[in-house]
């Protein structure tokens, strides 16, 4: 019974697995350059499994993740940094940039004749290069330190040197030998494979920017179609599914209208992974709906992966019957493949499939179908020396065992689980030997090719002296040609400056003048507009509801006309007449026994032609009732005519026979003097910046009509702009 509760401890403390890490946090940090104190953008911030962004323009990020993750920085510029996220701190991280490896290679071998040809070492080199890494490395050597050897060929066994530091999954390294390749000779397909080394180095930044300026270059059908997928890819990585479905899409429709149907079907694939990480589980089956369809055209091996990818699809939605289904077919169709040439990694090996079939049917809780295939699996697994599946199915099928209450073998099986932990520990630390064996082997052969540069740049600097004395004669009169033209320069320099300030002065002068005249406008004189509201509440206290009503719905009619043209600075003159015939009459209204008036257009005035600033005329409608008509002992008189002095000219003339300018002043308190003042002053500032603005197109004349200084006549001219 002690045994057994291990196996439950066990499956517990698996089960709980993912959430052994702590809780959600966002974590916010900045990428500066230690020799620079720059900020460093477009890294490649990445938790793996999780979250992914990029620094901004000032190196800083945000990312979510969980404590005990680890933060991945990456970049090409510089080596890879890793971080423990330990709680919601806040991240700096000093970067250090990648200078260029280029140890010499020792004076023994750099005296060695080569005795073969450049082909026939780079032939060995592609011969040997899978099976034998460093023996691939010393051909490609070997053709480098070739003297007679020119730039294209020098680009040409870069390019194979990439080519093997991407096999051998050392990406950092490819990119930097593509680079020297693209540096001795161009080829838009070693640029390619560059791109590709980018994404799978995650560096998905560059990766994206470079596919981007491929898509600009003249590509090949092939090329086209592969610079293509990989942008989607790297947008995939970077979580921006619609646009990863963007470029698969382009390839998937290129693929179908050209037949080639393995394309078709893997695009199909990567659009439905894209759709299914977005939530859009229908337009997901449709496209692999599709991949299934396409895959049934091609050999056993491509419709079998198309089917495990719509497995694994149904495995994650939990359609777990569709799954079982689909594997099951799978398995048939290995039975048509060499099983051989499918390697342990491949998911499509047998026992992987067998184990996720036995996994579905335990989800399910149908745990008899479950057994035969986890025990299927165990042995396949153990035929092809797969450890992993063996211990992962071995543990499960204990597990299974035990719901069923079938202790005695599930105890058993538990048992053979913790030989197989066993087991996979010991020869993860012999891979893990062998990896650190092989790194070092690679840090050293990538040492003594970089040589070969060094030593080509110390032959050119040798060549390079017998030309240093003319290049000082030259330099010397070079540097008199200089200053004259930095003379030149500063003092043209100088004049655009001063034009420069110029022309900003005058924008401020006009910016200000705008600003001026939007204040000016809404600075209405309240006298209307609270006497107004008195006359209202006066009919109601009358009880004169009616007139109440009608005044206050012709008052508002009269309001939502100003604000309408509050924001412009000239409105058509027809639109200030209706204006001034609704002040006047409300004007009139409140006092009938104080004045009449008249409101003439000539029938010749082009209203429409002529513009006014808004509002212009109402302050001295305004001053002719209330300074000018309402001391009177007599009903006055007040007329307001527009007519048209010429095709160019219009003359509006506002007349009263009050008590005149000098009287009405004589008459008014202080208080009243001063808004007075305000008023006036304010239609005069208006006029001046207007006329500044727009070129004197408003003039104002204020007379008195009579002799004896009673009477007042406004005249405003107004000219066509």
């Amino acid at each position: 019974m002690a045994l057994l509760s291990c196996v439950n401890s066990f499956s517990q403390n698996n089960n709980s697995l993912p959430n052994d890490k702590g809780p959600e946090v966002t974590v916010r940090g900045s990428v500066i350059d230690m020799e620079t104190s720059r900020p460093v953008p477009k890294v490649n911030i990445e938790v793996p499994g999780g979250d992914y962004t990029t620094t901004t323009k000032d190196g800083e990020f945000r990312i979510r993740a969980r404590i005990g993750d680890e933060l991945v920085i990456r970049s090409e510029n510089f080596e890879t940094q890793y971080v423990a996220i330990e709680s919601d701190q806040r991240i700096y991280v000093q970067v250090q940039p990648v200078v260029s490896d280029d140890d010499l290679l020792s004076e023994q071998e750099d005296k060695k004749i080569s005795k073969q040809s450049f082909e026939d070492y780079i032939r060995q080199a592609k011969e040997i290069y899978k099976e034998d890494f460093s023996k691939g490395i010393d051909h490609i050597a070997s053709a480098l330190k070739i003297e007679t050897i020119n730039q294209s060929e020098r680009a040409i066994a870069y390019e194979l040197l990439a080519d093997v530091n991407s096999y051998w999954k050392q990406y950092d390294l490819a990119v930097a030998n593509y680079k020297s390749s693209l540096e001795s000779t161009y080829n838009i397909g070693v640029d390619i494979k560059l791109a590709r080394a980018y994404f799978d180095n995650k560096n998905y930044q560059e990766s994206i920017s470079l596919y981007q300026v491929l898509q600009q270059k003249s590509l090949s059908f092939e090329q086209n179609l592969e610079v293509l997928e990989g942008l989607g890819d790297a947008y995939k990585m970077t979580k921006d599914y619609e646009k990863a479905i963007e470029q698969y899409s382009k390839v998937e429709r290129i693929a179908t209208d050209s037949s080639i149907v393995s394309l078709a079907t893997r695009l199909n694939t990567k659009i439905a992974e894209s759709y299914d990480a977005i939530g859009k589980s229908q337009e997901a089956v449709v496209s692999y709906n599709r991949a299934l369809d396409l895959s049934n055209q091609e050999n056993s091996e491509s419709a079998a992966r198309s089917k495990v990818n719509t497995a694994d699809y149904y495995n994650r939605t939990q359609q777990f019957d569709e799954e079982i289904k689909l594997r099951k077919e799978v398995l048939e169709d290995l039975d048509n493949v060499v099983k051989d040439s499918i390697s342990n990694d491949d998911v499509l090996t047998s026992q992987k499939q067998n184990y996720k079939i036995a996994n579905a049917y335990a989800y399910q809780n149908k745990l008899e179908e479950a057994i035969p295939f986890f025990e299927k699996s165990i042995s396949e697994a153990a035929t092809r020396n797969d450890i992993i599946v063996e211990k992962d199915a071995t543990r499960r099928l204990s597990e299974v065992y035990r719901d069923q209450k079938n202790y005695d073998k599930a105890t058993e099986s538990y048992i053979k689980y913790i030989t197989l932990v066993d087991e996979e520990y010991q020869r993860k630390e012999q891979e893990l030997y062998k990896t650190t064996r092989l790194e070092k082997d690679i840090a050293e052969k990538q040492a003594r090719i970089r040589s070969l540069v060094k030593d080509r740049e110390l032959n050119e600097d040798r060549y390079d002296l017998a030309f240093r004395e003319q290049e000082v004669r030259e330099a010397s009169d070079r540097n008199q040609r200089l200053i004259i033209g930095s003379l030149i320069v500063v003092a043209i320099s100088l004049l655009i400056t001063a034009f420069a300030m110029y022309r900003s002065s005058k924008r401020q002068k006009y910016a200000n003048n705008l600003l001026a005249l939007k204040g000016l406008r809404s600075q209405m004189n309240p006298h209307f507009i609270f006497n107004a509201l008195n006359s209202v509440n006066s009919f109601i206290a009358i009880n004169d509801e009616r007139t109440a009503n009608k005044y206050l719905s012709d008052f508002s009619s009269l309001m939502r006309a100003v604000l309408e043209n509050s924001e412009e600075d000239f409105i058509p003159l027809s639109s200030e007449i209706e204006l001034i015939k609704k002040y006047t009459m409300l004007e009139h209204f409140r006092f009938k026994d104080k004045f009449d008036y008249t409101l003439t257009v000539d029938e010749n005035l082009a209203i429409d032609e002529f513009q006014i600033p808004p509002m212009l005329l109402q302050p001295y409608v305004e001053n002719a009732v209330w300074h000018g008509m309402r001391y009177k002992e007599e009903k006055g008189l007040l007329h307001i005519n527009f007519s048209q002095k010429d095709k160019d000219t219009a003359v509006i003339t506002v007349t009263d026979d009050g008590v005149g300018r000098e009287r009405s002043k004589a008459m008014k308190t202080d208080n009243q003097k001063k808004q007075k003042s305000k008023g006036m002053g304010n239609i005069k500032k208006r006029i001046a910046i207007l006329n500044e603005m727009y070129s004197d197109r408003v003039d104002v004349a204020i007379t008195d009509v009579f002799e004896n200084g009673e009477g007042t006549k406004v005249t405003l001219t107004l000219k066509k702009d």
